[in-house]
């Protein structure tokens, strides 16, 4: 049970945010603030969504992607955070599942997701 006052700020809170509708499945570039010293850089972080849990300004998602020498690297992000510039989806992807913890396993083409045809 969430209290009323709550709920009313964190709505106020999401309304001037402009988030993507994307889901499991879907492959993401996400444009991520990064602060050294005393610069900023926008890096681009791509890969696929594996996972979204939580509701209102706690709600986060999960991108994996692999890296050098075949290594998959997984990041949790905040989806109402400032660190975060933007989130571009490049494709959506059709899978029968909320959390795709099994790709952890899979590798090479057994690991592809086929893409959502519309009709």
């Amino acid at each position: 049970m969430r209290n009323k006052y709550i709920e009313s700020f964190e709505q106020a809170q999401l309304e001037n945010r402009n988030v993507p509708e994307f889901r499991a499945g879907d492959t993401l570039k996400v444009a991520v603030r990064i602060k050294e010293g005393e610069k900023t850089r926008v890096q681009n972080y791509e890969g696929l969504c594996i996972a979204i849990r939580g509701q209102g300004t706690g709600r986060t998602f999960m991108v994996r992607k692999i890296g050098a020498n075949s290594v998959g690297v997984e990041r949790i992000f905040p989806l109402y955070s400032d660190s975060i510039e933007s989130i571009e989806v490049l494709r959506k992807g059709r899978v029968r599942r909320a959390k795709l913890f099994y790709l952890r396993e899979l590798k090479g083409k057994a690991a592809r997701i086929k893409e959502l045809r519309r009709k």
